[in-house]
């Protein structure tokens, strides 16, 4: 190794963000290796790199002691004191054994720490880069699929879009431009591995903070999103200030920053509702574009009844139940939706059932009157038995006296 090595590995401190002092470290800890592998010795050995020549100097370790058991570690004090008289028991010897030939493998296994070095700095970079920016949106071109898994390049590294989180029905040709989002970033033993999806709530978040500028300052901000990938998504947002209309800033002027995020989740459709924090009102909103009588809540069981027009039941449930299945989840509760007619019919047969109860409390209260009734006048009856017997008893008596 010369001068130009050193200029090399400064250019590399330069261009990759990786220390001189940490590769030419490791170039020393890979040749003491290479020093024990190739000229087999067991001593215990210390390499040094001139930072200003490049010259590399082998040194063997050896402890000054009064008996020698090995002489590849060990050295007697009286020859110690022949090379230094200031030498003492327990202390350390260095003495050069630089091989001759050992300037080639020092050149070879420098080259090769170098390159291993450079490829884990890159590596850790990147991951430090992508780990600092999950649940971000990154825009990649897709470069390959394998095994379902679509290959995304993202400049420095590719990143994986895995058949969980790519959207239905949707189609991924090679050098599409893509929008992602980043779910997870691993650090493997190849290089860090960013997992990427298309299905994420968050990537709907992340493209309304691209679009809408009131969301990025904070003047509009997105309370909650309901999405099912590929088909209909509803999201709720709210504004700090009276003056500021929260949908009609996320649709923008003629429908345009709505139609872009529609457009880049290949015609998925998107309900923007205005956030309450009042549930019968929010919850109201949520099953736009339905129109909606009366919303009935009960808070313990976070569950609401909603009643609706007759020819609006079909499209407040919506296709599968999808538009009450995305307000459910956008609101966070159970909502029953029911039409006028259903809610009538409810009302006549409880009314009913009322009626039945009273009528049979009546009848039941009328036979306690009639059993009443008969015994009355069967007391009645006996009285006037006894009387009669009792007056002639009385006759009797009288005509015997």
């Amino acid at each position: 190794m010369n001068l130009e090595f050193l200029e090399a590995l400064r250019d590399i401190e330069k261009e990759k963000q990786i220390s001189m002092e940490v590769l030419l470290e490791a170039i020393e800890a890979a040749l003491i290796s290479s020093y024990k592998k190739n000229f087999g010795s067991l001593q215990n050995v210390q390499i040094e790199i001139n930072r200003s020549s490049g010259e590399v100097k082998v040194f063997a370790r050896k402890e000054v002691t009064d008996k020698i058991e090995d002489v590849r570690t060990q050295v007697s004090l009286e020859d110690a004191r022949k090379i230094n008289p200031s030498y003492e028991l327990g202390d350390i010897l260095e003495v050069e054994v630089t091989p001759r030939e050992f300037g080639r493998i020092a050149a070879q296994t420098a080259k090769q720490v170098v390159v291993q070095r450079i490829r884990e700095a890159e590596r850790s970079i990147i991951y430090e880069e992508y780990a600092n920016r999950e649940e971000e949106i990154v825009t990649g071109i897709v470069q390959r699929q394998e095994m379902k898994n679509v290959y995304i390049d993202m400049g420095k590294t590719e990143a994986i879009l895995p058949p969980s989180e790519q959207m239905k029905g949707e189609e991924y040709h090679h050098g599409d431009r893509i929008k992602c989002y980043i779910v997870e970033v691993k650090k493997t033993t190849k290089g860090p591995q960013i997992i990427v999806s298309r299905t994420h709530p968050g990537l709907l978040r992340r493209l309304f903070e691209l679009e809408v500028p009131e969301i990025q300052d904070g003047t509009v901000e997105v309370k909650s999103i309901a999405r099912e990938a590929g088909v209909r998504s509803k999201i709720a947002v709210s504004s700090q200030y009276e003056h500021v209309d929260p949908v009609g800033s996320c649709v923008g002027p003629r429908g345009m920053r709505v139609q872009a995020i529609v457009n880049e989740l290949n015609g998925e459709k998107i309900d923007i509702v205005e956030w309450s924090e009042i549930p019968e009102i929010f919850i109201a909103h949520a099953l736009s574009p339905a129109k909606v009588l009366t919303v009935v809540t009960d808070e313990s069981k976070k569950a609401a009844e909603v009643i609706v027009p007759d020819y609006q039941l079909s499209l407040a449930i919506g296709k599968e139940g999808q538009n009450a299945r995305l307000a459910a989840k956008l609101c966070g509760w159970r909502i029953d939706i029911k039409s006028e007619s259903q809610v009538e019919e409810e009302n006549e047969k409880d009314l009913l059932s009322v009626d039945m109860e009273k009528n049979k409390s009546f009848l039941g209260n009328s036979d306690d009157n009639l059993q009443n009734d008969d015994c009355l006048e069967k007391e009645k009856k006996n009285k006037e038995q006894n009387s009669t017997e009792d007056d002639e008893e009385d006759e009797e008596k009288r005509e015997k006296s």
